[in-house]
């Protein structure tokens, strides 16, 4: 060693460990609003969530509370092809967003070979509708609403025919999606989505917790525990499936 140099001292080196530790617990703090948070334990299941508007080809201001379909999809890939998962639970609590982004979410969960469960919570509003009908069984809490209404354009729409036309084409492909996925027929689903008085100088409909069960729109209300107990369900039909064949 030479002479100028020097070790660096105990107290050096057992200072920077807690210094981590420190800015560890800080970064905690900053994203989840506490030190520390419950472990999950290695599961068969996996829960992903759709929070907030659904973010589609155009990047929405940073103060929004976004879901990204290009971050949920390659997760839906790798659920598929990952034999660890055997069952997914989607939790929704959504304004909508992105019509076509919300039906490539939709499309993706509901060809997903796993048994697949999803719950509405807060709300499962405009494109989270399809969303939230995709998975193989569906369940909404008691307070939570969902709001059914026509596809709206924002920003320059230009008055021709050819462009009533595209959102006409659009909008039946919600519906048809919808009405497969569920138990609503098509007329009182059109209806729902046409009702004016309902919303605000709108038209549209917004259903509360039992009010989209008994309109076929989502299987049962229900929660957290409710859900988990119904994937498992799902996915012990499935191996007694497998078995038999």
């Amino acid at each position: 060693m030479k002479k100028n140099e020097t070790k660096p001292s105990i107290s050096e080196n057992e200072t920077k460990p807690e210094s981590e530790a420190a800015s560890a617990v800080v970064e905690k703090i900053q994203q989840l609003g506490q030190t520390n948070i419950p472990q999950a334990p290695d599961s068969n299941i996996h829960v992903l969530s759709i929070i907030g508007q659904i973010e589609g080809h155009i990047q929405l201001p940073p103060q929004n509370k976004t879901t990204k379909y290009e971050h949920i999809l390659p997760q839906l890939i790798a659920i598929e092809q990952n034999p660890k998962i055997e069952g997914l639970v989607i939790l929704l609590n959504t304004v909508g967003g992105d019509v076509e982004a919300g039906l490539a979410l939709s499309e993706m969960i509901a060809s997903i070979s796993k048994p697949t469960v999803s719950i509405v919570l807060g709300g499962g509003h405009s494109i989270g509708v399809p969303i939230a009908v995709s998975a193989d069984y569906s369940f909404i809490v008691p307070t939570a609403t969902m709001t059914i209404h026509p596809i709206r354009l924002t920003g320059l729409v230009i008055g021709v025919p050819q462009t009533f036309e595209y959102l006409d084409k659009m909008q039946d492909r919600v519906i048809q999606f919808v009405v497969q996925h569920s138990g609503i027929k098509e007329d009182k689903f059109k209806d729902l989505m046409m009702a004016k008085g309902n919303l605000t100088r709108d038209i549209g409909t917004n259903v509360v917790g039992e009010d989209a069960v008994k309109s076929g729109l989502i299987n049962e209300v229900g929660g957290v525990k409710h859900a988990m107990a119904k994937v498992q369900e799902l996915i012990n039909l499935q191996k007694e499936q497998e078995v038999i064949q």
